[in-house]
């Protein structure tokens, strides 16, 4: 049965939009209209356009539409319908009619189609790769065939909230800086182009010789205020070449491994990433997913060349019979201490509890980091940009004091 937008107008005269099963656009009218709904425009999924005697009249998103939260939501509340014993089929049509995200909504219609027509659950999630990334498949696809889906996807929803705690962290870790460095960036292109030559226009009348930072900085000014656009266009420029560089794979693999050397920054990275690897791999080994798949999809979200290249080199050792823990050592890239405790966790047989005790410990120290580092962050800018203000105080204070002792 095909699933179809429609936009209508409800019998209170309220607009409204969503997505629908029938048979042919006719079916679809006549039940919506039993639900006292008008449709007005319709198109059947997949297309990019609603089109109206003809005409585009309503464009549905086209975009993702959803965030990692919307998904986490649903995975909980699939989980427990699940382990409510409604039948699968039923609960995805409970999930459509829940989810308020319109993108969504008609990526579970079209699952539910899918699943209701004989697919698995994961195959017809694998359509979506927008929504349903490789390691959320695979694991479904393991609770699908191991017979324990509502166990999975508790587990799935309990590594995608540690994502998003993750993430929350470092982006309010970044906000601040950033925020300062914009507005310090704006306030300095205001001085420089619009103060400061009035001023200096001053000393250049009184035809004086002037400290070097005062000159320093009226050269400063005027390429500011006469070059702009050069400069934009140098630094649009450089961003556009960084960008094009970092696309390819030698730029890349140089960026990531400079990454991993910088000073305070380069051991977060790596600590993110090893947190990221421990729990991804726990995860996917204790949902069933076997170990060299796992290998497969934990190398893709890693987000470092360099790291991914000794994951993958591991995976090819481990094909020929060789433990985890082994190559990683061997690497150098990933800590002592996650390679000897991945080592006994293989020989006791407690491989997936041991890579939470490190997903847990890593992500205990990357939290402490963050915070050391967003401490450290507000007086370090409070520094930079006083330094800017007073190269501009002095430079406007020095020849006016000469010129003072020069009167006196």
């Amino acid at each position: 049965m095909p699933v179809y937008e429609y936009a209508g107008v409800t019998a209170a005269g309220k607009k409204t939009k969503g997505v629908f099963d029938a048979d042919n656009p006719r079916a679809l009218r006549d039940a919506l209209r039993a639900k006292g709904i008008f449709v007005t425009e319709t198109r059947e999924g997949g297309a990019n356009k609603v089109k109206k005697k003809g005409e585009v009249t309503l464009k549905f998103p086209g975009s993702k539409g959803f965030n990692l939260r919307d998904i986490s939501v649903m995975t909980r509340q699939l989980s427990t319908l699940i382990r409510a014993g409604i039948p699968l089929v039923e609960s995805l049509n409970a999930l459509v009619d829940q989810t308020e995200k319109e993108a969504l909504k008609h990526i579970l219609s079209s699952v539910r189609q899918k699943v209701s027509e004989g697919d698995a659950l994961a195959k017809a999630m694998g359509e979506h790769p927008q929504a349903f990334d490789d390691l959320y498949i695979n694991m479904i696809r393991a609770g699908e065939t191991s017979g324990n889906l509502d166990t999975v996807l508790d587990r799935l929803t309990e590594f995608l909230d540690a994502q998003m705690e993750l993430r929350a962290k470092i982006t309010g870790a970044a906000v601040y800086p950033i925020l300062m460095m914009v507005l310090g960036g704006f306030i300095v292109m205001f001085l420089m182009t619009f103060v400061i030559p009035k001023v200096t226009q001053i000393f250049e009348d009184q035809q004086a010789a002037l400290p070097f930072i005062t000159v320093l900085l009226i050269w400063m000014s005027d390429m500011i205020s006469k070059f702009w656009w050069l400069l934009s266009i140098g630094v649009a420029g450089g961003v556009y070449a960084y960008r094009k560089w970092l696309a390819t794979d030698e730029g890349r693999e140089k960026w990531d491994s400079l990454v991993l050397k910088l000073p305070l920054f380069g051991p977060l990275a790596r600590m993110i990433a090893v947190s990221r690897f421990s729990k991804t791999l726990s995860t996917l080994l204790a949902s069933g997913v076997p170990l060299l798949t796992a290998m497969g999809i934990v190398k893709d979200i890693l987000g470092n060349m360099t790291l991914v290249k000794v994951v993958e080199n591991a995976r090819l050792n481990i094909r020929e019979g060789e433990s985890i823990a082994g190559p990683l050592e061997r690497s150098g890239e990933f800590p002592p201490m996650v390679t000897h405790m991945i080592a006994v966790g293989e020989r006791t047989g407690s491989l997936e509890p041991m890579l939470d005790n490190i997903s847990d410990a890593y992500d205990a120290e990357v939290s402490g980091r963050i915070q050391a580092l967003t401490t450290l962050m507000e007086p370090l800018m409070i520094v930079i940009m006083g330094g800017g203000v007073a190269f501009i105080v002095f430079a406007i204070l020095l020849p006016i004091l000469q010129l003072n002792q020069t009167v006196g």
